[in-house]
C-alpha cells in the first residue's frame, strides 16, 4: 500500500532472527527506535515500521508527547482509524517477506514479533497471518485482543503457530476482566503455549519507556520474559 519508512537495526555481522515490533497509538518515535536497538543487541535483526506510512511519515508526534494531552489525540486517533484488520495482515505479509529477503535475517530460523497497545491485534494478525513464519509473539499491554467482532483477533488462535506472552495492565483488567479469560481459553483449545499474566500495579502503557504510565520494574520484568520467550521459541 506504499513505501513504508521504517528503522531496521540489526548486529553489524551475520545473520539473525527477524524481529517485527508494532508501536502503539503514538507510531514510531525515539523511543521505540531506542526499545528495537536495545533488543537487537541481544542478536535480532528488528524492523520497526511506521503504522501510519499510508497517511504520514514517522514521527507523528514530538518527542515527549502524550496520549492523554488532546492536541496529541487529534493527531493520532484519525490516523489509527485508518487502521483495520485488512491493513494488518496486508503489513504484516509485506514486513514478514522484507525481513526473509534482507541480508540481516536467517530465513531459516522463525520470526518473532511483538506490540504494544494497538500493535497488540497486529501481533496476533501477524501470527495468523504467516503462521509458516512466525514462532513466538509478545503483547504488552493490548487493545482489543478479545472482543465481541467476528473478526476479532483472538477468533484467529486456532491457525497460529507461536508461543505467546501477554502482559496486560490492570486496569486494562478492570476494564474487561473477562479477555483474559477467553484468551486463556481459546489458546488451551488450540494446543499452544501462552504466558498471559495481568501485572499489579500497571496501568495501560507501562511497559513503553515516553509513556507517563512507565514502570521501570515490571517493564524490566516483562522484557526480560520477553527475552526468554524469544531465544525459547525462534530456532
Amino acid at each position: 500500500d506504499g513505501i513504508a519508512d521504517h528503522y531496521m537495526v540489526h548486529p553489524p555481522d551475520g545473520s539473525h532472527p527477524g524481529i517485527i515490533m508494532w508501536t502503539d497509538i503514538l507510531g514510531l518515535r525515539p523511543a521505540l527506535i531506542e526499545m528495537g536497538l536495545r533488543l537487537a543487541a541481544q542478536g535480532y535483526a528488528v524492523l520497526v515500521p511506521n503504522p501510519y506510512y499510508r497517511n504520514a511519515e514517522a514521527p507523528v508526534v514530538s518527542e515527549g508527547a502524550s496520549f492523554q494531552d488532546e492536541k496529541t489525540r487529534e493527531v493520532v486517533v484519525p490516523l489509527a482509524n485508518e487502521l483495520n484488520a485488512e491493513t494488518h495482515v496486508t503489513d504484516a505479509n509485506a514486513f514478514v517477506d522484507y525481513l526473509d529477503q534482507h541480508d540481516a535475517v536467517n530465513s531459516n530460523q522463525k520470526i518473532g514479533t511483538l506490540g504494544y497497545c494497538m500493535g497488540g491485534p497486529m501481533v496476533m494478525r501477524t501470527a495468523s497471518t504467516r503462521p509458516d513464519r512466525v514462532g513466538a509473539a509478545a503483547i504488552f499491554h493490548g487493545s482489543g485482543l478479545a472482543t465481541d467482532a467476528d473478526n476479532s483477533p483472538h477468533t484467529k488462535i486456532s491457525e497460529m503457530n507461536a508461543k505467546f506472552l501477554i502482559a496486560i495492565a490492570e486496569n486494562d483488567d478492570a476494564n474487561d476482566p473477562q479477555a483474559k479469560n477467553t484468551l486463556r481459553e481459546t489458546f488451551n483449545a488450540s494446543g499452544l503455549n501462552a504466558e498471559i499474566e495481568v501485572y499489579s500495579g500497571a496501568q495501560h502503557g507501562w511497559a513503553v519507556t515516553d509513556s507517563r504510565a512507565y514502570l521501570e520494574e515490571h517493564a524490566e520484568q516483562a522484557w526480560s520474559r520477553l527475552l526468554v520467550l524469544f531465544e525459547d521459541a525462534l530456532d
